[in-house]
């Protein structure tokens, strides 16, 4: 068992450590990291997949994993005890995991809050962004931590309609974020803090905030794919996909509108990567008998030298939370030090985690080299 710092309702002491708060706390990606997150404190596995437990990043100053201590909103009451037991079941956590890390998975459930707006809910803007900011300070406060990093990794929401009256769900929280200090994360491919009513707010809180949308799996290889295709001058004519996923993140996606916003991203890293878009579009399939793994199909046809016609086709498959878990643990160290240190605003240094980043590079190499140079800034501490 790990020794994971716990709330206390004293708030005496100095504060130490790093809260981590969840919007889908009880979800598949949220469940993983945590538990994953106690496994490797307590030395129970290793820490595959985590980047920022390789050698370039490892002495630029990052919390420690044992001093993270998690919280968030749902709007699901299933205990992540049970969840995690239910993930183990499926393969994505290891077996005999959920009740090794049962105590820590027990103590982030009781600091999870009641989400929303539910439905029937008929509080304001105002009042739903005041009381996720309550329950974020709050938390802050009695687990004596010395920052909090907000974490959307809850499903995907459609783009906000054009003259839509009320903000979209995932930007009450991000709101609520910024009013409550905190570093902010965008795992989704939701509007988050990139609606345009958040600017001025962003900029007064003077917080680092990064996103959006996590590049786990087929994004990622488009982002080493299609620089390949340009240095080589290979002409890319046509680049199509499929997707098929069950679990939560299927059922959320099975809504076109949802699966657009999550494409936006797909398609931005071949439209970057190659100066155009290519024909071709990325088809979504929910596919519940899959549970929480999926395929990822991409064809692409390309015109070499003289004309010739040629085509590449990859498969990737895998288990989105055990790829997306690390990368959720990597981004909020990250944050977390950004925060201490005193950088601010967007984190473009940050586009190697994601699709839709905020700036920067778009091919992985280069956004690997931006990471590194940016870990060299959080060792000197500025």
């Amino acid at each position: 068992m790990s020794e994971h710092a716990q709330p206390t309702d004293s708030p005496s002491g100095p504060a130490s450590g790093t809260g981590v708060w969840f919007v889908g706390a009880r979800g598949s990606v949220a469940t993983t990291a945590i538990a994953g997150c106690a496994a490797l404190a307590a030395g129970l596995w290793p820490p595959t997949g985590m980047v920022t437990e390789t050698a370039p990043l490892a002495h630029c100053g990052l919390p420690a994993l044992r001093s993270l201590v998690f919280g968030g909103h749902d709007t699901v009451d299933w205990p992540l005890p049970k969840r995690a037991e239910a993930l183990a079941e499926e393969g994505v956590l290891p077996h005999g995991l959920d009740r090794a890390v049962f105590g820590e998975l027990t103590a982030a459930d009781r600091e999870i809050r009641t989400g929303g707006p539910l439905a029937g809910d008929i509080r304001t803007d105002e009042e739903l962004i005041a009381a996720f900011a309550a329950d974020i300070a709050d938390f802050t406060r009695r687990s004596r931590v010395a920052r909090t990093v907000v974490v959307n990794v809850a499903s995907t929401e459609p783009a906000p309609r054009e003259g839509a009256e009320r903000l979209p769900t995932s930007s009450l929280y991000a709101a609520a974020a910024l009013r409550a200090g905190c570093a902010y994360v965008n795992f989704t491919p939701s509007t988050g803090i990139r609606h345009d009513t958040l600017a001025q707010a962003a900029r007064a809180a003077a917080v680092p905030f990064a996103g959006r949308d996590g590049k786990t799996g087929q994004t990622l290889l488009r982002a080493v794919l299609a620089p390949m295709f340009r240095q080589r001058a290979l002409r890319v004519r046509a680049w199509s996909g499929t997707n098929l996923l069950g679990g939560g993140d299927g059922a959320a996606l099975a809504d076109p509108a949802a699966a657009a916003a999550k494409n936006s991203g797909k398609n931005r890293v071949l439209e970057d990567n190659l100066g155009a878009l290519p024909e071709g579009r990325v088809h979504i399939d929910e596919v519940p008998a899959l549970g929480e793994w999926k395929t990822a199909w991409d064809h692409v046809a390309f015109e070499g030298f003289l004309g010739a016609g040629m085509s590449l086709q990859t498969t990737w498959q895998g288990c989105d939370s055990a790829l997306a878990a690390p990368l959720v643990l990597d981004l909020v160290r990250l944050a977390a030090r950004a925060h201490e240190v005193g950088i601010t605003g967007p984190l473009p240094a940050l586009g190697f985690f994601f699709k839709d980043p905020d700036g920067g590079p778009s091919a992985l190499a280069e956004q690997y080299d931006a990471l590194l140079a940016f870990a060299a800034r959080l060792a000197r501490g500025r």
